[in-house]
């Protein structure tokens, strides 16, 4: 019966700790999870209670920070990069020409987007590189990509990437 007050406590826990997100409670929830096992084997209830002590113990001094570092969206080199403007600086192909008055579609990563010139006078022809370098709505707005001098500008990574 014991065993059994262990694994609803600690399936409990670990259900609650989906709606909190702090991994507390799952850490909480595991190390009952693990005192029901010992309970199953045969520890009497003073062992248990030390069982589930020390797990727990274990389970938020070491796994939880693990799992926060590797959760975090705050990170040192900044907010993680997604959406629309991770494409921010972004290589692009001119798949259908873009003029000073209308839009044009590039290729962007394999996804085809509406696109205008950053300046007005611009023309890029079909086949020209460019580089996003906004995103307004759902229109890209890019500039040519022509040899620049130097060492290439580096851009924010996409999605997926490292």
């Amino acid at each position: 019966m014991i065993p059994l007050l262990w694994a609803i406590a600690g399936v409990v826990l670990v259900a609650v700790e989906l709606v909190t997100g702090t991994f507390v409670l799952l850490m909480l929830g595991l190390a009952a999870l693990v005192t029901a096992g010992a309970s199953a084997l045969g520890a009497p209830l003073g062992v248990d209670v030390a069982v589930f002590g020390l797990s727990a113990l274990a389970l938020v001094l070491v796994a939880r920070p693990a799992l926060q570092r590797r959760f975090r969206t705050d990170r040192a080199d900044g907010p993680v990069n997604a959406g629309p403007q991770a494409l921010l600086g972004a290589e692009a192909e001119v798949v259908d020409a873009i003029t000073a008055g209308d839009a044009g579609t590039v290729r962007i990563g394999g996804a085809l987007w509406t696109a205008r010139p950053l300046h007005d006078g611009d023309v890029l022809a079909t086949g020209d590189p460019v580089v996003v370098v906004d995103i307004r709505g759902a229109t890209a707005v890019v500039t040519g990509a022509g040899p620049a001098p130097g060492p290439r500008p580096t851009r924010p990574p996409l999605q997926g990437e490292t």
